[in-house]
C-alpha cells in the first residue's frame, strides 16, 4: 500500500503546475449565515464573468478580481447578494436564509436548469452525500435518497451494484433498467466502474418532461451523472484515504444445533413408517426401528455413545452423550468467511484560469470481501478540461480509464442450489457434519495431510473408513471455493469531447462525441480434485469487447424579449454499440497451477458472437417563461432502432409541461412564511425497444437484438452432415413499447425554508408490452415475440425537508421521502391471458408481482398433515369442516389463489443530519412498509424430510401428537411433496428498516488548518448496513423486487475510517 501511495503522490507532482491568477485586486473574507454560522461551499463569482471560487469548510474565500467589479455570493437555501469591491480587500458577507430550494441546479437532458424554472420531475444527489460513504459504486448511494426510486440490497461481492427501478416497473419481458448518462453521453460500460469520488452530482429524471428527449431509451427513467470539474482562479489538491473493514451484514437464519438435530431426524423416520398408508408400523415398533436406523440414515455419529444408543425409543438424545468435536468443527460458515479489508486512496488536482478549468484525479481501491476468494481491485484515472479558446468558441474533453481485477466466489446472482455455492452449502448442511475428516481410530482427532494441514471431509471417503453424507456427498464448499477460480479483468476507456460555437448573439451550436470501450477477460476454473471439474479439471475463458459511441449535434437559440424568455433546441443523435465475445471451454488439465486453456487437452465448447445495436434520433425542445413566473416546455423526438424491421423501427416520442411559481404572485409575496411555492405538471411519451448492449442490460431481461427476423442455431449435425436448427420465428410487426406519463406536483418552501418539500402524483401507462407468446407444439417453436399487453404504475411521492434547529453553532435537519406505488396489468395476450411464472401469475387486474400460491389452511390437529383449501372434493384426501370449508391434504388437489403482492405499500428513506461547529453526524435509514416476501430460503429449512439437511428453529414447533395446535406439520420423510409444497404458508411481511449509512465527521477550523499549511482537514468514520430489521432473522427482504429469497451472496456491512486533506 505504501508503494501505491508513493506512486500516486509522484503522479500528482508530475501534473501539478502553479497558475498565475488574473491581474487585479486580491479580495478575501468570510461568508456566514444569518444565524452567524459558517457557510462552506458558497459560490463567489465576479458578476458578468465566469471567474469564481467557493468558500472552504470555515466559510472563507479568496479571489482575484478586476478593478471596479462586483461579487455575487450565492448558496442553495439562501438569498444571493451582490457587493461592489471598490477599494476593499476584505469583504465579510452574511446571507439570509430566505431563498428556496428552487434555486438548486438540476442537470437535465442536454443541459442544466434551475429548479425554479424546471417543469419536469427529478431527484438530485450531491457529492457531499457520496464522498464519505464506503460505497464502491454510485448505485449503492442512490438507495433512499430520492422518492420514486427503489433499489435492491445488492450483493456482498465487492464491486457488485444493486438493481434500480424508477417509478415502478416499465416492462414485463424486456428491460426495466434506467438509462445511465455520464457527462451528457449514454454510458455503455458497467456503472460500477465509475469512481464515486469523481462525481459532482447525480440527477434522477423521472417523468416524460425530463426524459422524452432521450426517446427510445428513456421509458424506465434516466440517471444523469456529472463528474467534477475545476474552479477558475483557484487551484486545489485533495488527498483522501480510507481504511475499512467488512463482515456479513445479514445474519444467518436461526437453525437447530446437533443436540436438537438427532431427535428431529429420528422423528422424521419414525413418522414415515408409522403413518405410511401401506403396512404402517405401530408407534412402539416404529420407535425401535428409528432408534436402530438413525445413524445409518444421517451417516454420522458425533457423540461418544454407540449408534443404537444415540437417541432412545422415547425420541430423546442420550443424556450421557457428549460431543467429540467442538462447535467450531461443525461450523461451515467460519472457514468460508473472514474479516474483510478495504483500502482506498483518492487524489485530485483541480483549478483553472480565466479561460480554462481542469480536474485531474487518480484512485486506487482494494476491497477484500468477507467471503474467502472475493476481492476487488480497481484503478481509475480521470482528466476533465474545459477552455474558452475564443470569445465565440469553447471546447473540452473528459477522459477516463478504469482497470479492474476481481476474484469472485461461485455464487450465482439469483442464488440457487448448486453445491459449489458456499451460501447454499453452509446454510443447508446439517449441524452434525464436520468440515474436516476425523480419524476413525482416534475419536475427537482429525486426519492430516502430509503438509500438516487437516484433511477435508468430502462426505464420501469410505475408503478411509469414514461414513458418507446422505446430502452433499462428494462435495465440499470450503475446499471447492479455495481450489476453484472465478476471476475477471476489465479495462474501461471513456472519452467525452465537445466543441461549442456561439454566433449571431443568440445562437449556439454544440457537437458532442462520446465513446466507452470495455474489454473483459473472465476465467472460470473447476479443480480436478472435487466438484464439477473432477476428475480431470476444466476451464472456461470468455473474452468480450463492448464498444459504444455516441455523436450528437445541438443548435440552441436563446432570446430574452422584455419579460419573455425563449429557449429553442434542435438536435440529432447517433448511438452505436457493438458486442464481440468469444467463449471457449476445455477439460483434461495437464499441469497444476495453470488455468489457461492451452493447459487443457480436450475442447468441449467453442463459440462466438458479434452483436450490433444502432439508434438514430432527431429531436427538438422549446422552453418559454414569462417574467420568471409562468413556464412552458414542449419536446419531440423521432427515433429509429435496429432492433425492429424497417417498417416498424421508427417511433415518435414527445412531452408537454408547465409550471407556475405562485410565490411570485402579488397575493403571496407579502406572506413571510411562504418562501417558495410552485405548481407544475407534465404529460408525454417515451419508448423502450427492449434494452441493448450495455453492462447494465446484461443482468436485465431484454429481447433479442434480432427478434424481427427468424433465427437459427448453428453447429448441429446429422451424422457427418452439418446442419442448422430453427430457433425462433421472426415478427416484422414487432415495435416499440411505449410509456405514457402524467405528472403533477406542488413544490414548497416555508418559514425561511425550514420546511421544504414536494408532493407529487404520477401515472405511468405502459403500452404495446412485448411478450413471448406460447405457440402450439405442432409449430416446432415454443413462442413468438409480439406486442400485446398494457400495464400502469400509479403513485404518490412525498419529499420533505425540515430544520427543527438552526443556530450559529448547531443545526439539525431531517430529510424524508415516501412513495406509494400501485401496479396493475390491464391487457394480456388473447392466446395466453394468464402466465404463471414461479410464485406469480400474470393476469388482467393483477400486478406483475402478485403472488399466486396454494391456499394453506394450517395443520390438521389430529393427524399433523398440512391442509390446503381444496380445488374439488376427493374422498381419499378431502374433508369438510364444521364451518363448511373443504380442505385437502393432497398438494395435487390444492386450490391456488392470489394472496398479496411483493410491492410495498410505502417505501422511502429518512436522513437526520446534525452539525455542531466542526462536527457533522448524519444517519440514513431506508425503509419499506407492507408488501410480502416469499421466503424460499426459509422454506427449504422447514422441510418435513431431508436427512442431512439443516433445520430452522421453527421446526421445533412441529406437530407431535394428536391434539397439537400448530402451523408446522409433522416431520415425515414420505410426505415432503405434500408438506413442503409452495404455498402462502411461506409468505411473510416484507416490511424492513435498514440503517443504510451513519457518518460522523470533523473538520478542523480554518485557522488551525492553515497553520498546517492546508486549506481543509477532515476526519470521519462511516458505517454501512450496520442494522437490518425485518420480520425474520436472516431473511433478505431486499434481495429482489419480485419478493423472493434465495441463497444469494449476503449483503455486507462496512465501516471505514477516513481522512481528507485539501491543499
Amino acid at each position: 500500500m505504501q508503494k501505491t501511495l508513493r506512486v500516486l503522490y509522484l503522479l500528482l507532482i508530475c501534473f501539478v503546475t502553479h497558475t498565475a491568477f488574473a491581474q487585479g485586486r486580491l479580495v478575501s473574507g468570510k461568508v456566514t449565515a444569518d444565524d452567524g454560522s459558517d457557510l462552506p461551499g458558497v459560490s463567489v463569482v465576479v458578476k458578468g464573468t465566469t471567474v469564481g471560487t467557493t468558500t472552504d469548510a470555515s466559510g472563507n474565500y479568496r479571489i482575484d478580481v478586476p478593478a471596479n467589479s462586483r461579487l455575487v455570493f450565492s448558496f442553495v437555501g439562501y438569498s444571493s447578494k451582490e457587493v461592489t469591491v471598490g477599494n476593499q480587500s476584505t469583504i465579510a458577507v452574511r446571507l439570509d436564509a430566505s431563498a428556496s430550494n428552487l434555486d438548486e441546479v438540476v442537470v437535465t437532458t442536454f443541459g442544466t436548469a434551475k429548479r425554479s424554472s424546471f417543469t419536469g420531475s427529478a431527484g438530485t444527489i450531491s457529492t457531499a452525500q457520496i464522498q464519505d460513504r464506503p460505497v464502491n459504486n454510485i448505485v449503492q448511494a442512490i438507495a433512499g435518497a430520492a422518492p420514486g426510486v427503489q433499489t435492491t440490497a445488492g450483493s456482498g461481492q465487492p464491486g457488485a451494484a444493486p438493481d434500480i427501478r424508477i417509478r415502478g416497473f416499465g416492462s414485463i419481458s424486456s428491460g426495466s433498467n434506467p438509462l445511465y448518462v455520464v457527462d451528457g453521453i449514454p454510458y455503455t460500460a458497467d456503472i460500477a466502474t465509475l469512481n464515486p469520488n469523481d462525481i459532482e452530482s447525480i440527477s434522477i429524471l423521472k417523468d416524460a418532461a425530463s426524459t422524452a428527449l432521450y426517446g427510445a431509451r428513456a421509458a424506465n427513467g434516466v440517471v444523469v451523472v456529472t463528474t467534477k470539474k475545476g474552479q477558475k482562479n483557484r487551484s486545489s489538491i485533495n488527498i483522501r484515504y480510507t481504511k475499512g473493514f467488512s463482515s456479513r451484514g445479514l445474519q444467518e437464519y436461526e437453525r437447530v444445533d446437533a443436540t436438537q438435530y438427532y431427535p428431529l431426524m429420528w422423528e422424521t423416520y419414525r413418522n414415515s413408517v408409522a403413518y405410511r398408508t401401506t403396512n404402517p408400523l405401530s408407534l412402539s415398533a416404529a420407535n425401535t426401528d428409528a432408534t436402530n436406523r438413525l445413524v445409518s440414515l444421517v451417516g454420522y455419529n458425533i457423540y461418544n455413545v454407540p449408534d443404537n444408543q444415540l437417541v432412545g425409543t422415547d425420541g430423546k438424545l442420550n443424556p450421557n452423550a457428549k460431543l467429540l468435536y467442538s462447535p467450531d468443527d461443525l461450523n461451515w460458515e467460519k472457514p468460508l468467511t473472514r474479516q474483510g479489508n478495504r483500502d482506498e486512496m483518492n487524489a485530485s488536482f483541480s483549478g483553472g484560469q480565466d479561460k480554462t478549468d481542469y480536474f485531474l484525479s487518480l484512485s486506487y481501491l482494494n476491497d477484500k470481501g468477507f467471503l474467502i476468494r472475493s476481492d476487488y481491485e480497481r484503478y481509475t484515472g480521470r482528466l476533465n478540461i474545459n477552455t474558452q479558446m475564443k470569445p465565440w468558441f469553447k471546447t473540452g474533453a473528459n477522459l477516463s480509464a478504469t482497470f479492474i481485477k476481481s476474484n469472485q466466489a461461485d455464487v450465482p446472482a439469483a442464488g440457487g442450489t448448486t453445491f459449489v455455492n458456499p451460501f447454499f452449502f453452509s446454510r443447508g448442511i446439517g449441524p452434525i457434519y464436520p468440515v474436516y475428516a476425523y480419524d476413525p481410530n482416534n475419536p475427537g482427532q482429525f486426519l492430516t495431510l502430509p503438509n500438516g494441514d487437516r484433511q477435508y471431509d468430502f462426505g464420501n471417503l469410505s475408503a478411509l473408513n469414514l461414513p458418507n453424507r446422505p446430502q452433499y456427498g462428494g462435495r465440499h464448499a470450503v475446499a471447492e471455493t479455495q481450489l476453484n477460480q472465478n476471476f475477471f479483468r476489465r479495462n474501461v476507456l471513456g472519452a467525452r469531447v465537445y466543441g461549442e460555437v456561439s454566433f449571431l448573439k443568440d445562437f449556439k451550436f454544440t457537437a458532442n462525441f462520446g465513446t466507452d470501450i470495455t474489454n473483459t477477460n473472465t476465467v472460470v476454473y473447476g479443480n480436478p480434485i472435487i466438484g464439477d471439474g473432477a476428475p480431470a479439471g476444466r476451464a472456461t475463458g470468455t473474452f468480450q469487447n463492448i464498444m459504444g459511441y455516441n455523436l450528437n449535434q445541438l443548435l440552441n437559440y436563446n432570446k430574452v424579449v422584455g419579460s419573455h424568455t425563449f429557449d429553442v433546441l434542435l438536435g440529432h443523435e447517433n448511438f452505436h454499440t457493438t458486442d464481440n465475445n468469444l467463449t471457449g471451454s476445455r477439460s483434461q488439465q495437464i499441469l497444476d497451477g495453470n488455468v489457461e486453456l492451452i493447459n487443457f487437452t480436450t475442447t468441449t465448447n467453442l463459440s462466438s458472437q458479434y452483436n450490433i445495436r444502432r439508434v438514430e434520433g432527431f429531436f427538438s425542445r422549446v422552453n418559454y417563461d414569462y417574467n420568471q413566473k409562468y413556464f412552458l416546455s414542449a419536446s419531440v423526438r423521432r427515433d429509429g432502432t435496429s432492433k425492429f424491421y424497417k417498417d416498424s423501427r421508427w417511433g415518435t416520442f414527445y412531452s408537454v409541461s408547465g409550471a407556475w411559481r405562485l410565490d411570485q404572485e402579488e397575493f403571496l409575496k407579502n406572506i413571510p412564511s411562504v418562501n417558495a411555492l410552485k405548481l407544475r405538471g407534465s404529460y408525454g411519451q417515451t419508448g423502450n425497444d427492449g434494452g441493448g448492449i450495455t453492462a447494465q442490460d446484461a443482468a436485465d431481461n431484454t429481447i433479442s437484438y434480432y427478434a424481427w427476423q427468424p433465427l437459427y442455431n448453428l453447429n448441429f449435425n446429422n451424422a457427418s452432415e452439418a446442419g442448422i436448427l430453427q430457433a425462433s420465428l421472426g415478427n416484422r410487426n414487432l415495435a416499440w413499447e411505449s410509456s405514457n406519463s402524467f405528472d403533477v406536483a406542488l413544490e414548497f418552501g416555508l418559514f425561511k425554508n425550514r420546511v421544504t418539500g414536494t408532493v407529487e402524483y404520477f401515472n405511468r401507462q405502459s403500452a404495446n408490452l412485448i411478450f413471448d407468446v406460447p405457440l402450439p407444439l405442432s409449430a416446432g417453436i415454443s413462442s413468438v415475440t409480439r406486442n400485446i399487453g398494457t400495464m400502469y404504475n400509479r403513485g404518490i411521492e412525498i419529499e420533505l425537508g425540515i430544520e427543527p434547529v438552526r443556530t450559529k453553532d448547531f443545526t439539525w435537519r431531517i430529510d424524508l421521502n415516501a412513495t406509494h406505488l400501485k401496479n396493475k396489468i390491464t391487457k394480456m395476450p388473447a392466446e395466453n391471458p394468464e402466465i404463471i411464472n414461479g410464485t406469480k401469475k400474470l393476469a388482467v387486474g393483477q400486478s406483475i408481482y402478485d403472488f399466486w400460491l396454494r391456499d394453506f389452511q394450517g395443520v390438521n390437529p389430529q393427524t399433523g398433515e398440512v391442509q390446503y383449501r381444496a380445488d374439488k372434493f376427493v374422498a381419499a384426501n378431502t374433508r369438510v369442516t364444521e364451518t363448511g370449508d373443504t380442505l385437502t391434504t393432497s398438494v395435487n388437489n390444492a386450490r391456488f389463489h392470489y394472496n398479496g403482492t411483493a410491492i410495498p405499500a410505502i417505501s422511502g428513506g429518512i436522513t437526520n443530519t446534525f452539525r455542531f461547529k466542526g462536527f457533522s453526524l448524519s444517519a440514513l435509514f431506508v425503509y419499506q412498509l407492507g408488501g410480502k416476501v416469499y421466503d424460499g430460503a426459509y422454506a427449504s429449512l422447514m422441510s418435513a424430510g431431508g436427512y442431512g439437511s439443516a433445520k430452522h428453529v421453527d421446526i421445533l414447533q412441529r406437530w407431535q401428537q394428536p391434539g397439537d395446535i400448530t402451523n408446522v406439520p409433522r416431520l415425515d420423510a414420505a410426505r415432503t411433496a405434500d408438506f413442503d409444497a409452495a404455498s402462502d404458508r411461506w409468505l411473510t411481511d416484507a416490511s424492513y428498516l435498514n440503517m443504510r449509512n451513519v457518518t460522523l465527521s470533523y473538520s478542523l477550523p480554518g485557522v488551525t488548518a492553515k497553520r498546517l499549511f492546508l486549506n481543509n482537514v477532515q476526519v470521519y468514520v462511516s458505517a454501512e448496513n450496520y442494522l437490518i430489521l425485518s420480520k425474520r432473522k436472516g431473511m433478505n427482504v431486499q434481495q429482489t423486487f419480485a419478493g423472493t429469497t434465495d441463497n444469494v451472496f449476503s449483503v455486507a456491512k462496512n465501516i471505514v475510517l477516513g481522512v481528507s486533506l485539501t491543499l
